[in-house]
């Protein structure tokens, strides 16, 4: 492919005229600049997130009402250049450039530039302004500026630019957000910005070469096309410096590869500019300084890491429980109230043992995951998971990884589907599929509810020092499962992935107070995505798996009746309740062993014998396979029509199992195992969805399903027959 081929692209001349109607502004900044605070400040809950067309790239879009204009934002992924590799990146200068599929180019454009951070934003700020589109800059961390003694000529740097105008803004309070809705209502009729990029000669004679005069050429499209025109021929890496890439560097630009000519450049301009408008007092630095440059040493960073996970893991164990008891209370009345108004018929059992029993089973780990999912966004909003993304960044490095990997493998914490979509970041294929492969590793918020279940039911309530037990092994569990993906990248990267490093920079915010309403945004949206499955995917699940349960029907009166009139006449009131309950617990249960599930289930409980898992335990696991949260939802439906005792909590149940000789069914080493199989195995049709669509192959998700399934087996297994002969 020729370099002429890609100018056509990149014209101005392509890019489409404003539509009548609404106004469409996209968002554009560098990362931890502020802009997604800024965005909820901007459109509160009048937001919805979808897909490029045609990437997989989300897109961020919310409506702002300024007097009678309705405005359209567009919240793109940050980035620090429009000459960047990976997906967002140019996802991002698609859109500005009018050539994202199925996407028009923006109306107006609204930067965002982090007043801390100057010498970054104003690199994006003169590529921006050479897009010729009319442009509003929102002046954020306004006020960590002027605690940090820095003092920024607005004037003067307006002129500078052309002209712009230039709003300083505090998005988390708010301050100036009323004069940034109004240049917005307005921008969109504006001029573009009389801003005079310097064109030195090597760049006037690569307009020339890729084609001469095709419009306005933007300076970052001349160095982006040159490397395109290479790297689009198949088996190429930008990184690689092809052959075409090379023969245009030298002939435009002495040798030297073009991106790098660009920077030169550019950074000179942002040097010269920064010497006129900026200045920073003297005195001692802000408290958030202070305490960023004390956290990024290694041994507080690291200790105050590992504390705060532990605090983490403990408030959602300590804090949860008197709502996920309150939950617990009103699904129990829920279901016998349901059971005494329509009967324990078919009807009344789908509603009250399929329904309310599996749907609240899962429902109940609600507060719990709303606590991690609440800790998760404090720590972004205040810059902390930077700084853990900085402090791993070595150990990252010794498993063949970039510091690129450790954003998405900590987003995985919350759901692997986001965290696995959070590596287009990383330019290079070969760390960007290493860390889809551990990303899934890493506990999710879907793992939560099935440790939880067995912690509570399993796990005393200890204290050990100002800690408690059950917070330590669900601690331990985390850290389990990030030792097992960066084994698991660090093996890919030693065979099948080999291939060098690519480079990590990251820009360290300082700390700084957390926005609520930023939090309480992303917070009822994780939430909602989590009762979404609950009343969609779940629901499905226990429905299917009550009937199973509940079909063919077993004679059970036939069973019990005999039984408990063959009781001693001799026996006391209370011995006589207890071989009732007993003798119609023994009726339910041959009920689920003749039932279809416990059919299946026993089919193929000898492949699962060797776990120490019985047809119950299986039967779980197999339907759980679309989500894995969804054992839990299928235990307590198990469970439920399995047990007679309305008032016992699904943890009392388990504990109360046993196998047909009258053993306990779940012993340490069962329970053991089938957390460590929880924790290895991939249970997530939408996790291997994900993995298809950004690999682009059935290849890997495949492979990973064998491979963490083929994992979590053996371990659970040697776990099982190891323990068993030792206790």
């Amino acid at each position: 492919m020729s370099a002429t081929s890609q100018t056509i692209r990149i014209s101005a001349d392509n890019i489409p005229v404003r539509r009548s109607g609404q106004v469409t502004i996209a968002l554009v900044g560098t990362p931890n600049a502020g802009k997604s605070t800024l965005f909820n400040r901007l459109t509160g809950l009048h937001q919805k997130v979808g897909n490029f067309p045609g990437v997989t790239v989300e897109r961020h879009v919310g409506s702002l009402q300024v007097e009678h204009q309705r405005l359209e934002l567009i919240d793109l992924p940050g980035l620090h250049s429009l000459s960047g590799f990976s997906q967002e990146e140019r996802t991002t200068a698609d859109v500005l450039f009018g050539r994202q599929t199925g996407q028009q180019a923006p109306d107006a454009v609204l930067a965002v530039v982090d007043a801390t951070n100057l010498y970054q934003g104003l690199y994006l700020l003169q590529q921006l302004l050479e897009l010729g589109l009319p442009l509003v800059v929102a002046l954020t961390m306004s006020d960590a500026a002027e605690r940090s003694r820095i003092a920024i000529d607005r004037d003067k740097l307006s002129e500078l630019l052309g002209g712009v105008a230039i709003h300083p803004v505090v998005a988390t309070s708010g301050a100036g957000i009323p004069g940034l809705r109004t240049a917005l209502g307005n921008v969109a009729d504006q001029a573009p910005a009389a801003f005079q990029p310097v064109w030195p000669e090597l760049f006037e004679e690569a307009r020339r070469l890729v084609g001469g005069e095709v419009g306005t050429l933007k300076l970052a499209a001349v160095a982006r096309d040159l490397v395109d025109a290479a790297s689009a021929q198949p088996g190429t890496d930008p990184h690689q410096a092809p052959e075409t890439v090379a023969a245009s560097s030298a002939a435009v630009f002495n040798g030297s590869p073009a991106l790098a000519q660009e920077a030169r450049i550019r950074y000179g301009w942002v040097r010269n500019v920064l010497d006129q408008v900026q200045s920073r007092g003297s005195g001692v630095a802000g408290l958030g300084a202070r305490v960023s440059e004390f956290f990024n040493r290694p041994v507080p960073g690291t200790l105050s890491l590992f504390l705060v996970m532990a605090v983490v893991f403990q408030a959602v164990f300590a804090w949860a429980t008197p709502l996920m008891d309150l939950i617990d209370g009103a699904t129990g009345s829920l279901s016998a109230w349901v059971l005494g108004t329509v009967g324990d018929g078919p009807l009344g059992s789908l509603l009250a043992d399929g329904i309310i029993a599996g749907v609240g089973s899962v429902v109940i780990f609600l507060p719990q995951i709303v606590i991690l999912f609440l800790f998760i966004l404090l720590l972004e909003d205040c810059g902390y998971l930077a700084r853990a993304a900085y402090l791993l960044d070595r150990v990252m490095r010794s498993v063949g990884l970039s510091g690129q990997s450790i954003i998405p493998m900590i987003s995985s914490f919350a759901c692997a589907v986001p965290g696995i979509m959070a590596t287009r970041v990383i330019p290079s294929r070969r760390d960007r599929i290493a860390t889809i492969l551990a990303a899934p590793f890493m506990t999710c918020s879907a793992r939560l509810p099935v440790y939880a279940l067995l912690i509570a039911a399993f796990v005393p309530a200890t204290p050990v020092g100002f800690l408690n037990l059950q917070g330590l092994v669900l601690l331990g569990l985390y850290l389990f499962g990030i030792v097992m993906g960066i084994a698991t990248a660090l093996i890919m990267r030693r065979t099948a992935l080999r291939g060098a490093n690519a480079t990590f920079a990251l820009m360290l915010p300082e700390f700084r107070v957390p926005n609520p309403r930023t939090v309480l945004i992303q917070l009822l949206g994780r939430v909602k995505v989590f009762l979404k499955r609950a009343g969609t995917l779940i629901f499905s699940v226990t429905v299917i798996v009550w009937a199973l349960l509940y079909f063919p029907r077993y004679d059970i009166d036939g069973y019990v009746e005999p039984r408990q009139r063959a009781l001693s006449s001799e026996l006391s009131e209370d011995e006589r309740a207890a071989g009732d309950e007993a003798i119609e617990n023994l009726g339910a249960a041959r009920q689920m062993e003749q039932s279809w599930l416990g059919r299946a289930g026993r089919a193929v409980e000898p492949a699962f014998a060797p776990l120490g898992w019985d047809w119950r335990i299986t039967s779980a696991v197999i339907a759980s396979f679309p989500a894995r949260e969804v054992v839990v939802a299928v235990l307590g439906t198990i469970y439920a029509v399995g047990d007679e005792a309305e008032q016992a909590t699904l943890a009392d149940r388990l504990r109360r199992a046993t196998r047909a000789d009258g053993s306990p069914l779940f012993t340490l080493p069962v329970v053991i195992g089938l957390l460590v199989f929880m924790a290895l195995c991939l249970q997530c049709a939408a996790t291997l969805a994900v993995i298809r669509r950004e690999t682009n192959s059935w290849r890997w998700p495949i492979f990973a399903w064998c491979y963490m399934t083929g994992l979590g087996y053996v371990a659970a297994m040697l776990i099982y027959q190891v323990g068993s002969r030792i206790t």
